[in-house]
């Protein structure tokens, strides 16, 4: 394996956080040569400085979208931490019907990985708009930065083992066979999901009216508390009043810092 010495894997972590908001501690650095290291050999460099000035130098955005595939973690699955999803059903969904005027209910998935989050929400919606649905614009935004993990969320396809955990009557109704390992979405559901690329650390985002629902969750781990703070507020701006974040259970926002206001664990609110 191609070894990274400190200093390239310094220029190469700082370049990265300042792209992508991503922190990179250096016990990473062996991780990461090892992420990159095919990369590497497909492109002839035989360091990993003729690699980073290859990085910067390019210009088709090409040494950008692989380094994101190979450096990004998209672990997810179906019905990851459910009680936002119950929280979801029970109180925020109905709160948002009797106030939504508009029938425009504008939820998005930032950080959406293979699909499986936005996918679940829009079942969910679904499953609680009943036969108002048609009445309603409930379409999910899904964003995510690496191009890899948005094909794959496109297709909707996943093993039976990994919508295991789903209701058996959401299995029935949602998704059909595949093939003998594997089923997909179906495209009533697969409709409701737009997918689309987007780096949270952009200048600005592409949105022209905020959002009811923002669920940003297992992404801001990878910031540091600066980044994170910014996002955050970032977040907040695209909010409307009443609206909600849901973020992972292993992240939390400074009550003292945030302008939300903390509901329960992971989940706050703009009032």
């Amino acid at each position: 394996m191609v070894a990274i010495t400190e200093q390239e894997f310094r220029k190469l972590s700082e370049h990265i956080k300042s792209h992508y908001g991503i922190h990179l501690k250096d016990e990473k650095k062996t991780m990461i040569a090892g992420r990159l290291h095919n990369v590497l050999l497909e492109q002839n460099f035989d360091n990993f400085t003729d690699y980073y000035n290859y990085l910067i130098t390019d210009s088709s955005g090409t040494a950008a979208r692989t380094l994101m595939n190979k450096i990004t973690t998209n672990h997810t699955f179906f019905m990851r931490e459910s009680d936002h999803f119950t929280y979801l059903s029970e109180q925020v969904l109905p709160y948002l019907k009797g106030t939504v005027k508009d029938r425009d209910l504008r939820i998005w998935s930032a950080g959406c990985s293979s699909g499986e989050e936005p996918y679940t929400i829009a079942m969910l919606l679904d499953e609680f708009f009943g036969g108002e649905k048609s009445s309603w614009d409930t379409k999910v935004l899904a964003t995510d930065i690496s191009d890899r993990v948005l094909g794959e969320a496109k297709q909707g396809i996943y093993s039976n083992e990994g919508i295991k955990k789903l209701p058996d009557s959401w299995k029935g109704k949602y998704f059909q066979r595949y093939d003998s390992e594997n089923s997909q979405v179906a495209l009533k559901i697969r409709d409701e999901v737009i997918f689309r690329k987007l780096n949270l650390m952009d200048k600005t985002f592409p949105f022209k009216r905020k959002f009811h629902i923002i669920f940003c969750r297992n992404v801001m781990i990878y910031f540091d508390s600066e980044t994170k703070w910014k996002l955050a507020n970032r977040f907040y701006d695209m909010t409307e009043y009443g609206g909600y974040l849901f973020i992972g259970h292993s992240e939390s926002l400074d009550r003292k810092e945030t302008k939300y206001r903390y509901l329960m664990p992971a989940v706050y609110r703009k009032l």
